[in-house]
């Protein structure tokens, strides 16, 4: 007989244990740990599972060099920022997770996209457990995302789905979300870790064995992460996070991990009536509503994967009323901040330990290279003695703790898109100077350490 087997879960990370624990010792949070049912049920001496192929045939191991491997075949979609974020588009047998905060529009996405498959003759299950039929038909109306093609189950049982998926054999399927799905053998309840692990780990199983593409929707905590064990994103081969303020327009799609692409590639869309338009020139978005003559405004290009994109970065610099001066910073990492006002302070003589320093990326977008330092160290420096930039100027370049300014990568690219947009000068390091032509029409200033560039960037 099959025999119960209680036992304590975290919800947060995974962790289990026999007994109940106000605080979990994976992850140290408080009051997360749940009880759970697990049945355990007897297996027979000597029976083992088997791998099955798609044809239902067992897979046994073989030498490396005998495996016959071919480019991994790709869906492409009309949002060709979509395809970018997933390094070329929709892989066949490829399980992809996207999370965002509520209400930020990864539902619509991926009705969009489903429509879009759909139309291109692919058949397509979409399945929602948190809306109804009706409900799901009735934005795709609003969307103008409507074809034969386009098949809507509304169910939450894994079983369930998994018999829709045979009966339709669909090339694309959405589950929306995985947080709702339940496995009937797991007694836990629907979105606790067990069921989302044996819930994913049955989609993956699927995905490969069928070569069906899968998107999985996930929900996010408080702090941005997705919600449920950090297992659910070892176990997929895609992880995108859909950001932005749900009050504002743009949306950016970001890859985190990628097994078919790289991921450092970004999708950025605008959200309208209709539905998410994709977004070509996204420099121009971060850069339109830049004030004239403001001191402490620079502008950088940054890369994000393969595309260059031109940012501006501000900076207020105010004399401190407290004892310990404050550093805050939105849109890169606030340990860098100090340690730049500290590289200005040794090594170009500016007096910034008593004042506040507050910085901020325009646009909302987050920027994590190195090649940024220059332009906040240039941003700090311009509100600190109030002399703005030239509006035409682009920043580039690595600081280091000894003042020095380092080499950048892809330096061509980043020069490219700023004459593009408009600009006269870039002022990037002169080790990047040599083996490639500059585009006409745009003055390269290289310079050496962080006072060199200041004198370039503000006169002195």
């Amino acid at each position: 007989m099959a025999k119960k087997k209680s036992k304590f879960m975290c919800q947060s990370c995974g962790y289990e244990s026999p007994k109940w624990m106000g605080r979990c010792p994976g992850c140290g949070e408080w009051n997360k740990m749940v009880e759970e049912v697990e049945i355990v049920k007897p297996q027979r001496k000597g029976a083992f599972t088997h791998t099955l192929d798609s044809s239902g045939t067992r897979v046994k191991a073989a030498p490396i060099t005998s495996i016959q491997t071919d480019q991994e075949s790709r869906m492409l979609t009309d949002l060709k920022e979509l395809n970018r974020a997933l390094g070329g588009g929709i892989v066949n047998g490829s399980l992809v997770l996207i999370g965002g905060d509520p209400g930020i529009g990864k539902s619509t996405l991926l009705l969009q996209v489903s429509a879009q498959m759909a139309q291109k003759q692919k058949k397509v299950l979409y399945v929602s457990g948190e809306e109804s039929v009706k409900q799901t038909k009735l934005r795709a109306d609003r969307l103008g995302t409507v074809s034969d093609h386009l098949y809507v189950f509304s169910e939450t049982d894994m079983d369930f789905i998994e018999q829709a998926i045979n009966e339709v054999e669909p090339n694309l399927v959405i589950i929306d979300s995985i947080q709702t799905v339940f496995q009937s053998e797991v007694t836990s309840a629907p979105g606790s870790v067990s069921q989302v692990r044996e819930c994913t780990a049955s989609l993956m199983r699927i995905a490969k064995t069928k070569g069906i593409a899968i998107f999985i929707v996930g929900h996010v905590t408080k702090e941005g992460n997705i919600a449920g064990p950090r297992l659910l994103e070892h176990m997929v081969d895609t992880v995108l996070y859909f950001e932005g303020e749900r009050h504002h327009t743009y949306r950016i799609v970001r890859a985190v991990k990628n097994r078919f692409g790289s991921t450092n590639e970004m999708g950025i869309f605008e959200m309208k009536e209709h539905g998410l338009d994709e977004v070509e020139n996204p420099s121009e978005i971060f850069l339109e509503e830049r004030s004239q003559g403001a001191a402490g405004s620079t502008v950088v290009a940054s890369m994000e994967g393969t595309r260059p994109v031109l940012v501006e970065i501000q900076a207020l610099i105010s004399p401190t009323s407290f004892g310990n001066p404050r550093r805050m910073a939105t849109g890169v990492d606030h340990n860098r901040v100090p340690l730049l006002m500290a590289v200005l302070e040794k090594r170009v003589g500016l007096l910034l330990q008593n004042q506040d320093a507050y910085l901020k990326v325009a646009g909302g977008v987050k920027l994590d290279e190195p090649a940024i330092d220059l332009a906040i160290a240039v941003s700090i420096a311009s509100s600190f003695r109030d002399k703005p930039t030239r509006q035409t100027d682009c920043i580039i370049g690595e600081v280091g703790l000894t003042g020095e300014v380092r080499r950048v990568s892809r330096i061509e690219q980043r020069v490219q898109e700023a004459a593009k947009l408009g600009f006269e000068r870039v002022i990037l390091p002169e080790n990047n100077i040599g083996g490639w032509n500059p585009p006409k029409g745009i003055e390269i200033v290289g310079v050496s350490t962080v006072s060199e560039a200041l004198k370039h960037a503000l006169g002195g």
